[in-house]
């Protein structure tokens, strides 16, 4: 352990209160009771912090408190003083206690298995929990306040020179960072006016900063984010994008595409924030080079190794295409979707647009949530697949492939979504899918906690108006398996 002496006393208390050693980070311990958490801030001096006056550890702990105490209500309970009895014991105080000889922030207990990264090492992130875990950001976001005054370019320059300067520091070499550095310079200038419309439209805010699998835990049955970068405004006011895209990083990195890309669309139908992918490239880099110089401190080479080539891999992006998929409710449209899109273009993978997910986000509920009749009437199907043709649009337009999900029964719905691609000079390949009429009706039947609110009243119904598939290429829907196989070709003959 590398407390400094002058805390040593504080240490040896809180390590007996524990009944056991802390977890020790760069700039703190950790102590985990039974039921009980205490936080010290160590007295350091970094070069990007300064905890060595016990003021400036009261300051930041108390910080800490404020950050993360709204996002995981209970999880974080008070900053106390601790201090001298007149017995000589150490203990704790009363907070306008002037003998206090340091600060510790008290929290509950989160058992070890409860912790994101932990879950994940255990296979334990399954669909239910990935997308609990895209709504859990997604509300956090929303939560934050948009920040002004800040150049959005600028801002992200200085990263990625303290970022390479930190990767040479920790003993990567020139001959990787030099090459790195350009090539994210370079991107970043490719997409400096949608960084500064980003903030213009108030995606800059004081956000995480530190959003990765190891910050996130089950709290109350649910995910929720803590231990929020405290000591640098400027490091964690940053675009929301951003401070999302450690979490995909590390999903992609440690899990799998699959479950970054699920996390991304859950995200994105809660928020309809589909603009963010145009960042992703820079910002999945960045996360990546991050944690390829803090594995390089710790003396994992090859785990370095692997960010490296990861941070060099997000920057070589894919031309962008168009997928749709239409056909009856039940044909397996999601399903194929979403099976399809962590292999189609930049990490990590297509955005997958659900007319059924754009519909209820803009009644403002969940996705799984049930909409009365009047939802979906004309007029609102027509502004549903308005919104659904602009986002495939916007988000071509921005580098990032597409998988339009729909029934797409109505000519012109289709011919929106062909236009939308020529809009954005993608390629574009819509896919019909077709089964047998009992075999819709079972899937619908057996449907768990889906967005789509079609029942079998209304699949009948449908297929009444014998919808045809035109000039979009039929896939046999009556097998999961033959459909994708069918879905992979075609995408490869577009290629």
């Amino acid at each position: 352990m590398t407390a400094p002496p002058e805390q040593a006393e504080v240490v040896a208390f809180l390590r007996a209160l524990a009944g056991t050693d802390p977890v020790e980070t760069h700039i703190s311990l950790v102590f985990v009771g039974a039921d009980t958490v205490w936080k010290l801030k160590k007295a350091v001096r970094l070069t990007f912090l300064d905890f060595t006056p016990q003021a400036a550890r009261r300051r930041f702990a108390q910080r800490e408190l404020e950050l993360n105490g709204p996002a995981a209500p209970g999880l974080y309970h008070d900053v106390v003083p601790v201090v001298r009895h007149a017995d000589g014991t150490l203990g704790f105080g009363e907070q306008g206690d002037g003998k206090a000889i340091d600060w510790v922030l008290r929290m509950a207990r989160v058992p070890a298995d409860d912790f994101l990264d932990a879950v994940a090492a255990r296979g334990g992130l399954d669909a239910g929990l990935l997308d609990a875990l895209g709504d859990a950001v997604a509300e956090f976001h929303s939560n934050l306040v948009p920040q002004t005054g800040e150049d959005p370019v600028a801002a992200m320059r200085r990263v990625v020179e303290g970022n390479a300067r930190a990767a040479s520091d920790a003993g990567i070499g020139e001959d990787t960072v030099h090459p790195w550095r350009t090539c994210i310079l370079h991107a970043i200038e490719g997409i400096e006016p949608w960084l500064t419309r980003r903030a213009h439209d108030g995606f800059v805010r004081r956000a995480h900063g530190d959003l990765h699998l190891g910050n996130l835990c089950l709290w109350r049955g649910r995910p929720v984010p803590f231990d929020a970068l405290e000591f640098d405004e400027a490091l964690a006011t940053i675009d929301l994008a951003y401070d999302f895209a450690f979490l995909l990083m590390d999903l992609d990195q440690r899990v799998s595409r699959a479950a970054a890309n699920r996390v991304l669309n859950r995200y994105v139908a809660r928020t309809g924030d589909a603009a963010l992918t145009a960042g992703l490239p820079v910002f999945l880099s960045l996360r990546a080079m991050i944690r390829a110089h803090v594995e390089a401190r710790r003396g994992n080479a090859d785990g370095a190794a692997g960010y490296v080539a990861a941070a060099a891999a997000y920057l070589h992006t894919r031309r962008p295409i168009v997928v749709a998929i239409g056909g009856l409710p039940g044909s397996g449209k999601s399903t194929l979707a979403r099976a399809l899109a962590p292999d189609i273009g930049n990490a990590p993978g297509a955005l997958v647009l659900r007319s059924d997910e754009i519909r209820k986000r803009r009644h403002g509920v969940a996705p799984e949530q049930r909409l009365p009749q009047t939802a979906y009437s004309d007029a609102a199907s027509e502004a549903v697949f308005g919104e659904l043709a602009g986002m495939v649009e916007a988000t071509a337009r921005g580098g990032h492939a597409v998988v339009a999900d729909a029934t797409f029964i109505d000519p012109h719905h289709r011919s929106m979504l062909e236009a939308a691609a020529r809009s954005a000079g993608a390629p574009f390949l819509g896919m019909w899918l077709e089964a047998p009429l009992h075999a819709l009706a079972a899937r619908i039947a057996a449907r768990e906690r889906d967005a789509s609110d079609a029942t079998v009243a209304v699949l009948r119904a449908a297929s009444a108006r014998a919808p045809e598939p035109g000039s979009w290429r039929v896939i046999d829907a009556a097998e999961a398996a033959t459909a994708l196989a069918q879905a992979c070709g075609a995408i490869d003959s577009l290629a």
